[in-house]
């Protein structure tokens, strides 16, 4: 992506959180991480991209990419789940915003936000027009 920038890479995080994991005295339990919210994993079966890494706790191949998108300039469509194709699209149409990657494995519920990025092209323009939803058409 060519727009990309102010990445953030959250890895010394998931170590922490991995370490505190496997330490004697136990910070954490399974439990605590592999507390993924139901709403999470159903997008992650239905809208995840598969990930090249296996899962850090139960070493299962499930484990997907979701990244969401935030930005004052997508309007009603901020905070939706996007694929990296859509991302390669989008940067071209928006000035800015944000995506937020989170990894979430299938088996287990570990989930972690993995990094975090700008895209766009710098353009300021304005949100779109708010479309009616059904939500809108039948409460």
């Amino acid at each position: 992506m060519w727009s990309k920038r102010e990445e953030v890479d959250y890895a010394l995080q998931r170590r922490n959180t991995l370490q505190a994991l496997r330490r004697p005295q136990r910070t954490l339990t399974r439990s605590d991480v592999c507390d993924a919210d139901p709403m999470l994993v159903r997008a992650a079966m239905h809208h995840g991209e598969e990930s090249s890494v296996p899962c850090p706790l139960c070493h299962g191949r499930k484990l997907v990419n979701l990244n969401y998108v935030f930005g004052d300039q997508l309007g009603q469509y901020s905070g939706r789940i996007k694929s990296t194709t859509e991302l390669d699209e989008m940067q071209n149409e928006y000035g800015e915003f944000k995506v937020c990657v989170v990894e979430v494995c299938l088996d287990c519920s570990w989930n972690h936000m993995i990094a975090s990025y700008l895209l766009g092209d710098g353009v300021r323009r304005r949100p779109p027009r708010r479309q009616q939803t059904v939500e809108d058409i039948y409460g």
